[in-house]
């Protein structure tokens, strides 16, 4: 009777291991702009989901690279896709907005003085127009505090980058000369500075070189305690990238208008904001894999839109609005697989689909 008790529980673990190794793997590949909140997305997700998901954050081009390839179940972008990109996709490609954000001006300087620039002054540090914090054009930015005669050293991303994509579409519908001389993109050619791969190393890099401005997401430069710029927006007000701006810049936008919020017109709006993009696969069957995966890839994506929506806040991003909400759940709705439509969402909870969260 031992004997058989022994052989019964190694039996029991060997099922139990077999069983933890058979839970589905979602993976995703992309932005560094939402990094700590997908990190922070999958850690509770996986305490009451069998499925794991993993998110390799390498910069939103690289993560377009991989979903073309169709390498992962999901890409994380904050630019969308071009419509050269989507035409030689191999599958029809959707857009999920997963949150708000917020590209921030950051720098270091002696005494963390609070900046506050305008527009012409932020594309004309960054296309090198102006080299040194004495420069007089500079003399206003902090009241009646000096700013040290020393050299500006501009920290840009060296990747393919939807923070880049964010920060130069903005700089292009505010400037003339950065338009034409640069333009927007998720990479583009800039004309001064150093470069660096992914918002932490850039927010590190500024972090440890004196005299240096750079632009990160605003989460990464509030976790290494650095200085945010005010920006004059477009109402004329000096904002600074919060919680309340984000919110404010996207008070009553349409689907349509989500492609591109920067500049926005809201008096109390921050004006380098962004929608941040999970792009998949409207069909799922593709690349051998299972409808059980494709489920769970379905069944995160309506969780991050939902209750997920609830750490946004706490890292520095803001909730999805209303609207937002709505295109996500049609979105969901229409995901496929051998062309029928998906069914797993409520399969769990016994939720109606018709009663919307």
């Amino acid at each position: 009777m031992h004997h058989a008790l022994k052989i019964f529980v190694w039996a029991s673990a060997v099922l139990a291991v077999a069983t933890a190794g058979a839970a589905e793997i979602v993976s995703g590949a992309g932005a560094t702009f939402p990094e700590p909140l997908y990190r922070r997305w999958i850690e509770v997700y996986a305490q009451t989901n069998a499925a794991r998901v993993r998110y390799d954050a390498v910069g939103s081009g690289q993560g377009i690279r991989r979903l073309l390839d169709r390498a992962v179940d999901f890409g994380g972008t904050d630019a969308r896709l071009t419509p050269e990109e989507m035409e030689s996709a191999p599958g029809e490609i959707f857009h999920v907005p997963a949150a708000l954000g917020a590209v921030a001006i950051s720098y270091n300087l002696p005494g963390d003085p609070v900046l506050s620039l305008t527009p012409d002054l932020v594309a004309d540090i960054f296309l090198g127009r102006i080299r040194s914090w004495g420069d007089a054009r500079l003399s206003g930015a902090v009241g009646k505090a000096r700013l040290p005669a020393t050299e500006i050293v501009v920290v840009h991303r060296a990747d393919s980058s939807g923070t880049t994509s964010v920060l130069t579409d903005y700089l292009s519908k505010v400037s003339s000369r950065w338009r034409s001389d640069v333009g927007a993109g998720r990479k583009v050619r800039w004309p001064v500075g150093m470069g660096v791969d992914g918002n932490p190393r850039v927010a590190d890099t500024i972090r440890q070189i004196p005299g240096s401005i750079g632009y990160v997401e605003l989460a990464h430069a509030q976790a290494l305690r650095l200085p945010v710029a005010h920006i004059r927006n477009r109402a004329g007000r000096f904002v600074a990238p919060t919680l309340d701006a984000m919110s404010a810049a996207a008070v009553g936008l349409t689907p349509e208008d989500f492609i591109s919020i920067t500049d926005t017109p809201a008096a109390e709006g921050y004006p380098i904001c962004a929608f941040t993009w999970l792009i998949v696969y409207r069909e799922q069957n593709y690349g051998g894999r299972t409808r059980e995966r494709a489920l769970e890839l379905q069944r995160w994506l309506w969780w991050a839109c939902h209750e997920g929506q609830v750490h946004a806040g706490p890292l520095g991003y803001g909730a999805l609005p209303r609207p937002a909400v709505e295109q996500v759940e049609d979105i969901i709705r229409s995901m496929t697989f051998e062309g029928a439509p998906l069914e797993g969402i409520f399969m769990d909870s016994g939720t109606d689909p018709e009663r919307r969260p």
